[in-house]
C-alpha cells in the first residue's frame, strides 16, 4: 500500500492541486500582473484551505506492504487473529482465503481438500465458518491494515456424478445429474453441455481451446459464462464479497474461462468498499492460468483481466536449486522475462502453492516446499529479495507422506481436524510457530524477516550482482538491501560492494535486531560500502540478508 502523493504547484500560470499524478487546476491563467509574492500567498492560502488532505501522507503513512500469504483451509476465525496478532506486524500485505461458499460435503475419501473446490451455491457457508464470522475476519484484518483476497470458484459447480440431495455443508438441495442448484439458483440452461463437442463431456485434449472451455473440467459440471444470467450471479456473489470488504479475488481454474467472459463479469463488480478503500478502487485480480510454454490457452490471453499466476516461476527456480541439469545460481542473473516468463507487472509469483506441493496442477519434482525446508527457504528468499511480480507465499499443512522416498501417501488428506469433520485451531507453541499439524511456513523466521526485507528494498533495481560462476551468489537493492547465497560444496569468504551506510549490520535470517545488539550474525560494513560475508556450505541456512532498518 503506497501513500497518496499529492502535490501543489504552478503549470503554465495555472494553480494546481495534483494527486497521484492526476492534475485539477484551480486559479488558471493567471494574469503576467501576479507578482511571484502573490502566487506564494495564493499558494500558502490553498495549502491551509488542504490541509486536511495532505496531513494523513505528511504525518505519518502507512508502511508499504507487499507480500499476501495463502493460508490455506484455516477458519475464519483464526485468519482474523493471525491478522491482528502476527500479519500486520510483520507487513504483510494481505491474506488468501480457501473458497468461502457453501461446497460438497465428501465422506469418501474423508473430507479432502479439494471438496471446497466443488461448490453448491454461493452461500457464505463452509468448513472455515459461517457468514458473520466471515464478516468479523473481514472487519478486523482490514481494520489492522491486511486484506482479505477470496478464492472465487466460478468456472464450474460440483461433479456431474455427485448426485442429489441436501448434500451441500449448509445443506442446500442440488441436483447435479439434472444441473440444478436452486440456491443460486442455476438450472441446465446455465451449463455448457450443449456446446461441449467431446463424447464424455470433458476435456479430451488440452492442445484445442474450445475444448478447455467448453467441456467439463474433471466431471466438474461447466458454467456457461457467456450467458448474461450466469454473469450476473457470478458478479452478485463478488459483489457480496466486496460489500463485505474484500479487496480482491484469485480466480480459480480461470484457464477454463473465456477470458473475455472474465472481461465482462468484472465489468459488473462494484468498486471496494469506501470503509476501507479509497473511493473509486478497484478489486484486485489475479488469475489461475496454467501456461507452462507452447499450449493452446496462453497467459497473455488474460492480462487485461488482472495479474496472471506465474507457475513457471517455481518449477524454473526449484530447478536451479536443485542443481538439476547443469543449472546454476549464477544463471539467475538474468532473472525475469528472459526466462520466458510473463511481464513482471503481470505475474503474481510463488514457490509452491496448494495443488503443486502435492504434485497436482503443473506439479512436479522441482517443485519445492516445505517438506525440503532448507532449499525452501533459499527459494522464497530469492523470490521475496528479487523485484520481479508480485508475490504470494504458501501456509500449509502436514498430510501422510513416506518421508524416506519423497512420496506423498494421501494427498487429498484434507485440513487438520476433529472427528465430526470440524477443522482444527490453529495453535500457536510458545516458540511462535505452529501446532496440531499446522505448518505455517510464513511464520519461520526467515521467510518473515524476508517479508520485511521485500517491504524495505520495494521499488529498487537490482545492484551490484555477484557470482563465482557457480552456486554462491549476491545482489544489492540500490543500497536499501544486501543479500548473499551460498549453495555450493563449499565454504563461501568475499568481501562485496553493498551500497549500504557504513556500520554493524543484524543479518535477519540468523537473527533478529534487538535494541542495540544483534540475536544472530552481524555484518560489518565498511566506509566504502563493502563488507565481508562468510557462510558455511553446511549452514542450515546458507544465506544472509541485511537491509537499512536492521542498522544497529
Amino acid at each position: 500500500m503506497l501513500p497518496l502523493k499529492w502535490e501543489l504547484r504552478w503549470a503554465s500560470g495555472n494553480l494546481c492541486f495534483s494527486i497521484q499524478q492526476k492534475c485539477k487546476c484551480f486559479l488558471r491563467k493567471l494574469p503576467p500582473c501576479v507578482s511571484d509574492n502573490m502566487k506564494s500567498l495564493l499558494l500558502l492560502l490553498l495549502l491551509a484551505a488542504f490541509g486536511l488532505a495532505w496531513s494523513p501522507y505528511s504525518s505519518n503513512p502507512r508502511p508499504l506492504r507487499t507480500s499476501v500469504v495463502h493460508l490455506f483451509e484455516w477458519r475464519w476465525v483464526d485468519v482474523a487473529l493471525e491478522c491482528e496478532r502476527y500479519l500486520a506486524p510483520n507487513g504483510f500485505a494481505g491474506v488468501q482465503v480457501s473458497p468461502p461458499n457453501e461446497n460438497l460435503v465428501i465422506l469418501n475419501p474423508w473430507r479432502p481438500w479439494w471438496e471446497r473446490y466443488q461448490p453448491i451455491s454461493y452461500k457464505l457457508c463452509s468448513r472455515s465458518g459461517s457468514e458473520n464470522e466471515f464478516r468479523d475476519m473481514v472487519t478486523r484484518c482490514n481494520n489492522v491494515g491486511v486484506h482479505i483476497y477470496v478464492d472465487a470458484v466460478i468456472n464450474h459447480m460440483c461433479s456431474s456424478g455427485a448426485g442429489s440431495g441436501s448434500g451441500g455443508i449448509c445443506g442446500s438441495f442440488f441436483n447435479a445429474g439434472m444441473r440444478d442448484f436452486p440456491a443460486v439458483p442455476y438450472s441446465s440452461f446455465d451449463f455448457n453441455d450443449r456446446i461441449c463437442k467431446t463424447a464424455s463431456g470433458d476435456i479430451e485434449n488440452y492442445s484445442d481451446p474450445i475444448q478447455v472451455r467448453n467441456c467439463r473440467l474433471s466431471g466438474l459440471v461447466d458454467l456457461a459464462q457467456g450467458r448474461e444470467d450466469v454473469r450476473s450471479k457470478i458478479a452478485e456473489y463478488m459483489n457480496h464479497l466486496i460489500d463485505i470488504g474484500v479487496a480482491g479475488f484469485r480466480i480459480d481454474a480461470a484457464k477454463h474461462i473465456w477470458p473475455e467472459d472474465i472481461n465482462v463479469i468484472l465489468s459488473k463488480v462494484n468498486n471496494l468498499n469506501t470503509r476501507w478503500f479509497i473511493k473509486g478502487s478497484r478489486p484486485f485480480i489475479y488469475q489461475e492460468v496454467i501456461d507452462l510454454g507452447g499450449e493452446a490457452v496462453q497467459s497473455s490471453e488474460y492480462f487485461r483481466n488482472g495479474r496472471v499466476t506465474e507457475f513457471k516461476y517455481g518449477i524454473q527456480l526449484g530447478t536451479v536449486l536443485h542443481k538439476w541439469n547443469g543449472a546454476k545460481m549464477a544463471d539467475l542473473k538474468s532473472w525475469g522475462e528472459s526466462w520466458n516468463m510473463m511481464p513482471s507487472d503481470k505475474a503474481i509469483v510463488f514457490i509452491d502453492n496448494h495443488d503443486n506441493q502435492r504434485g497436482h496442477g503443473a506439479g512436479g519434482a522441482s517443485i519445492l516446499t516445505f517438506w525440503n525446508p532448507r532449499l525452501y527457504k533459499m527459494a522464497v528468499a530469492f523470490m521475496l529479495a528479487h523485484p520481479y511480480g508480485f508475490t504470494r507465499i504458501m501456509s500449509s499443512y502436514r498430510w501422510p507422506r513416506d518421508i524416506q522416498h519423497g512420496k506423498d501417501l494421501n494427498d487429498w488428506v484434507g485440513p487438520p481436524s476433529n472427528s465430526d469433520g470440524t477443522i482444527k485451531p490453529v495453535e500457536i507453541n510458545p516458540d511462535g510457530t505452529c501446532g496440531n499439524n499446522w505448518i505455517c511456513e510464513h511464520r519461520w523466521n526467515q521467510i518473515r524477516s524476508m517479508v520485511v526485507f521485500r517491504n524495505i528494498v520495494y521499488g529498487q533495481p537490482i545492484t551490484d550482482w555477484w557470482d563465482n560462476n557457480n552456486n554462491q551468489v549476491a545482489f544489492g537493492c540500490n543500497g536499501k538491501g544486501f543479500i548473499v547465497f551460498n549453495n555450493d560444496n563449499r565454504n563461501l569468504s568475499v568481501i562485496l560492494p553493498t551500497r549500504l551506510p557504513a556500520g554493524v549490520y543484524c543479518d535477519v535470517i540468523s537473527g533478529q535486531k534487538d535494541g542495540s545488539l544483534c540475536t544472530g550474525t552481524q555484518v560489518h560494513v565498511a566506509a566504502n560500502g563493502t563488507a565481508r560475508f562468510q557462510i558455511n556450505s553446511q549452514a542450515e541456512d546458507p544465506f544472509i540478508a541485511i537491509h537499512v532498518e536492521a542498522k544497529l
